[in-house]
């Protein structure tokens, strides 16, 4: 292609290249084909060509834009310039200036080559709405979703599970265009109603429901129920009520009319709103006619804001969630003064007395040669009791840590919650990705701590956390195979999930293992350990690890569960979580929070003569996992409505998984925070 452009330059004729490139093919069709940004390219040589003579025997386009100008204007990889006043000038009209333009739009009604145009889901060099443009009188698809309880928002089933009847259009079907649709139940069928964009439909009767006793006790069922639906229009959703019954509940009424107003701004769909009406009382044996409408409006809304009315301010933008963020800040500023204050004591009484200087204060006096956390030097590093277990929680940790952080970063940057299963197929492709995370720190502390079956190791790293989730899936996938729900997993995606895990999380793993024996497996403590352990003197009962390990977990978690609430109402309820800027700062106010207690208890521990800190570190942090699924239980039973054993099971099973996750997570930062701790603190004191 590049050939192409500069023949003029080099003083050959455009044509020349293609007509060598047909004088070699023989017979067979020359088609010109670009993919993403090489879509201006192909277009721009298709019409290059044509101003010559020639018109080329075809053109594929694949995942195309409109022209560089738009595409520039919304570039996922520019969003950073995008802020900076004069980005217009000093990016897109120079670009212009230069004829940098690649007009895909223009040079299509110029082209006579017979012409492919294929759609790119996955293309993130172009955005998706490049290709989510109508022309007149373009078939608009109304995909029905799901319908279920509205008090169990995971509890849903195909929408054609109720008796309701398709339209007469023919069917259009739909697979899953990601994992995380597969994996969140996401069941598009096509409604059948005939939707033409700005062709406007009176009052239009599309089926009729012969209503039958059977069909009536269905529809009976979900209107006790409050049973809601969702359909999509261009990926925007719309939500509406099956039903509802009178004031003494004897008599179900269902909607019958589907009434669509839909706002559009020039060639693009930026509003959707459903009113249902046409209530109809439900009566055996009787017809119910189904009808729809739709309605065009011109609108103002820009497309890249067009999901902004989905959102809720007002409640993620509270003045609560404010003050929360800032208590915990407070938080912080305590948590980092006390440690530095034990730091700054410590190190100051041990430079003073192995300098021989001549006074001590009272402060340095409390701490002497006969008791203290000197006193346990010779085994402070004494391997963990079970390492390969130990090492494994460690390295899933600092994996889940990066994954977290890694996924909120790309929230931030991408409106995730506009793309239907985006946030879990994010988490699971960076959970793949950080897979060598894991290998690193779980094989270096593996053999650090003198582990000789690092295969093994590795095994059990690379799956403790896939074996976790998976489990608590395929017992819940049984509930959901027996209810009929949606939220069942088809086989080929568990097939999908379990190729993930074989053939790329194992093997990077396998990468970040070798790397990190290889490069930090050396055991380099400060201090050399005893042959013999040393006996572990009485203590007082709050100085115990159990009760250091019950303890550590309350003020970790007291820094974020007021976050809790916004993070459970938004998967649990019907709130879109979008301000991931706070979850970012929770997140780093958590781990702040988490490093500063472990190393408070770490310290009381040694000063007690106590050496067991590797477990008693993690564990401290790790039991902030505990605090947390204790408050799922007051959140189920005080803030939802949930019930049934499909609701149950899922909402308890997976708040098991998150609880589970987050305090491996903050038992790793716990430990690594409170290793570097000790190994400052061992390392600035003279050993006899």
């Amino acid at each position: 292609m590049f050939w192409l452009w500069t023949t003029e330059v080099l003083g050959t004729p455009p044509e020349s290249p293609l007509k060598l490139v047909k004088a070699r093919s023989g017979s067979s069709l020359v088609v010109l084909w670009g993919h993403s940004l090489g879509t201006g390219v192909a277009t721009n040589t298709a019409v290059k060509l044509m101003e010559h003579g020639v018109v080329v025997d075809g053109v594929i386009i694949e995942g195309a834009y409109t022209n560089i100008r738009q595409k520039g204007a919304h570039d996922p990889f520019g969003w950073f310039y995008w802020k900076f006043p004069g980005f217009e000038y000093f990016f897109l009209d120079t670009m212009a200036e230069y004829n940098i333009i690649f007009p895909n739009d223009e040079n299509l009604k110029r082209m006579r080559s017979p012409l492919l145009i294929l759609h790119a889901e996955d293309d993130h060099v172009v955005p998706i709405h490049m290709a989510q443009q109508y022309t007149d009188k373009e078939e608009v698809v109304l995909w029905m979703n799901t319908v279920g309880p509205y008090h169990n928002r995971q509890e849903t089933y195909k929408y054609f599970s109720l008796p309701f009847c398709v339209g007469t259009k023919k069917t259009i079907s739909h697979y899953h265009e990601t994992l995380g649709e597969a994996l969140q139940g996401v069941e598009l069928e096509f409604s059948g109603l005939d939707i033409k964009f700005k062709d406007e439909v009176m009052q239009t009767t599309y089926c009729e429901i012969e209503l039958d006793k059977a069909k009536r006790d269905a529809f009976v069922y979900a209107i006790k129920n409050h049973y809601w639906y969702q359909m999509y229009i261009d990926d925007l959703p719309i939500w509406g009520i099956v039903g509802e019954a009178d004031e003494n509940g004897e008599d179900h009424y269902l909607w019958t009319y589907k009434k669509l107003e839909i706002g559009f701004n020039g060639n693009r769909i930026v509003d959707v709103n459903l009113t249902s009406e046409g209530k109809v009382k439900l009566v055996p044996n009787t017809r119910i006619a189904m009808s729809y409408s739709v309605k065009w409006k011109k609108s103002d809304v820009k497309f890249e804001d067009r999901f902004d009315k989905y959102l809720d301010p007002s409640f993620f933008q509270h003045r609560i969630h404010w003050f929360s963020i800032f208590n915990s800040f407070m938080m912080v500023i305590f948590l980092v003064g006390l440690v530095s204050m034990i730091l700054m004591r410590t190190l100051r009484k041990d430079y003073a007395r192995y300098s021989k200087e001549e006074e001590m204060d009272d402060m340095d006096r409390d701490l002497g040669d006969e008791y203290g956390w000197k006193q346990v030097h010779g085994d402070v590093f004494r391997p963990s009791s079970h390492p390969m277990i130990f090492s494994s929680l460690i390295g899933s940790g600092c994996q889940i840590f990066s994954v977290s952080f890694i996924v909120i970063v790309v929230a931030m940057i991408e409106d995730l919650y506009t793309e239907r299963g985006s946030m879990l197929s994010t988490a699971i492709f960076v959970y793949a990705a950080t897979s060598p995370v894991n290998g690193y720190f779980g094989g270096s502390l593996y053999a650090k701590q003198g582990g000789r079956r690092w295969i093994k190791q590795m095994f059990i790293g690379a799956f403790l956390i896939p074996a976790m989730v998976c489990g608590t899936a395929f017992f819940i996938n049984f509930i959901a195979m027996y209810y009929h729900a949606s939220r069942a997993i088809p086989f080929g995606t568990m097939v999908a999930v379990c190729c993930i895990c074989l053939f790329v999380i194992l093997p990077l793993n396998l990468v970040g293992t070798i790397l990190g024996r290889n490069l930090s497996g050396q055991p380099n403590f400060p201090c050399r350990v005893n042959a013999v352990p040393r006996p572990i003197p009485e203590k007082k009962w709050f100085m115990e690890p159990a009760v250091i390990v019950c303890l550590g977990g309350i003020l970790p978690f007291g820094s974020i569960f007021i976050e809790m609430y916004f993070i459970f109402t938004s998967f649990w309820a019907y709130k879109i979580y979008y301000v991931y800027g706070f979850m970012m700062l929770v997140l780093v106010i958590l781990c702040i929070v988490t490093v500063c207690v472990t190393i408070v208890c770490t310290y009381f521990l040694l000063n007690a003569e106590d050496y067991r800190w590797q477990w008693t570190s993690f564990l401290s942090a790790a039991s902030t996992a505990v605090y947390v699924y204790m408050y799922s239980f007051y959140y189920y039973f005080f803030k939802t409505k949930m019930y049934g054993l499909f609701q149950t099971s899922f909402y308890f099973g997976y708040m098991a998984v998150f609880s589970t996750s987050l305090g491996i997570m903050c038992g790793a930062v716990g430990y690594v925070g409170t290793s570097a701790f000790v190994r400052k603190i061992y390392t600035n004191v003279k050993i006899d």
